[in-house]
């Protein structure tokens, strides 16, 4: 069995809506977004400012559903403002075809559409090499 690193899940052009410095690590994502992208509490997750150009790897809390809250805790506050745009992504090992859970949000972070074959990565077969 060979085992992949596949993305899962992706919530494209989030706004950073706070950052906490003397909260203990973390991302806190609204819990509506986190179930449209079956990303749980505890998992890891890549986040990647598009504003700054930083990335960082952390673990997602639930915040209240539609409260339209992304927030940065710990030391990653330092780079990551409110107002910055982010991607937040999460991958898992897996040998199976995957059908990613995409979805794009709004300047409040409110769900606008999910990301298809048109405008995401969307792996479900391994790529044949020459």
């Amino acid at each position: 069995m060979k085992l992949r690193v596949i993305c899962k899940s992706k919530i494209h052009r989030a706004v950073v809506t706070g950052a906490d410095l003397d909260y203990i690590g973390s991302i806190g994502i609204d819990a509506e977004l986190m179930r449209l992208t079956d990303i749980v509490p505890g998992e890891q997750v890549s986040v990647w400012n598009i504003n700054n150009g930083q990335r960082i790897e952390t673990y997602a809390i639930s915040l209240p559903a539609g409260s339209g809250q992304v927030v940065v805790n710990g030391a990653a506050a330092r780079h990551f403002h409110s107002g910055d745009k982010v991607i937040i992504a999460a991958y898992f090992h897996t040998d199976e075809p995957v059908t990613p859970q995409m979805i794009m949000v709004d300047e409040q972070n409110r769900f606008l559409r999910s990301l298809g074959h048109d405008d995401a990565l969307n792996v479900t077969e391994p790529v044949q090499r020459k």
